[in-house]
């Protein structure tokens, strides 16, 4: 059976870098099978030895999976030569193989998956699966009934067809400023943008909070990251 390196059995399961699981083992935090690791390029089985880090027992997968809050100003690619890319917030050992689960535009921040299994990131994104994205928008104008209504009932925004049915929350709505939640099954270019202007509203403010059924960690300051949790995995599969 194929062995791997303690160290990167941790990495692995997203308990951090290489760097840090070292120093967990130096620390006596990391056991296997119910020993202290000695040290931290020991090679072990996946799924038949048992690890565990401060106390909790690892399941080893193939795939990492990374919950990452884009702040504005940054560009959802791997590299660009102007902008900063998500990719650069990440520690260089996270990068091998890694690349965002769809897009989210220069200036639009939130919730971005992050990760190597290309399979579910084409099940998030195909077209045929209508996975649900929500944001949170800010529009520089009252938002009505009238609006939920256009946005329910599919809008012109320049395409062959109309966009599919989306929900729109009003939370707040003022003459100068609204502020509303979207959710919509598609992902169009711009396409919560194109939305509004179709219905004479410009967005001032635009952040994403769910994809499907991850949702963004409020405890994630714009600019950080944390590894996904086997149940927000499993559910994400689903």
């Amino acid at each position: 059976m194929k062995t791997i390196r303690l160290d990167k059995y941790l990495t692995d399961c997203g308990c951090g870098t290489r760097s840090e699981m070292k120093r967990a083992v130096r620390q006596g935090l990391v056991t296997v099978n119910d020993i202290p690791a000695a040290d931290s390029s020991m090679k072990l089985t996946p799924g038949t030895d048992i690890v565990k880090f401060q106390g909790r027992t690892l399941h080893h997968s193939q795939f990492q999976y990374i919950m990452f809050h884009k702040p504005a100003g940054c560009v959802t690619a791997v590299t660009d030569q102007i902008h900063k890319t998500v990719m650069d917030y990440l520690p260089s050992d996270l990068h091998k193989n890694m690349a965002p689960a769809g897009r989210l535009n220069l200036d639009t921040e939130g919730l971005l998956l992050i990760t190597d299994d290309g399979a579910l990131v084409h099940r998030l994104l195909s077209p045929a699966h209508h996975v649900t994205k929500t944001y949170i928008a800010r529009v520089n104008g009252p938002v009505t009934d009238h609006e939920i209504k256009l946005f329910f009932s599919g809008l012109d925004i320049g395409e062959e067809k109309t966009t599919r049915p989306a929900l729109l929350k009003i939370f707040h709505s003022a003459s100068e400023e609204s502020e509303v939640s979207v959710t919509v099954t598609e992902g169009k270019f711009h396409q919560i943008k194109r939305m509004f202007q179709a219905v004479g509203l410009s967005v001032l403010y635009l952040k994403r909070i769910s994809m499907g059924s991850l949702t963004l960690d409020e405890s994630l300051p714009p600019g950080a990251y944390r590894m996904l949790t086997e149940e927000e995995i499993k559910k994400l599969k689903e």
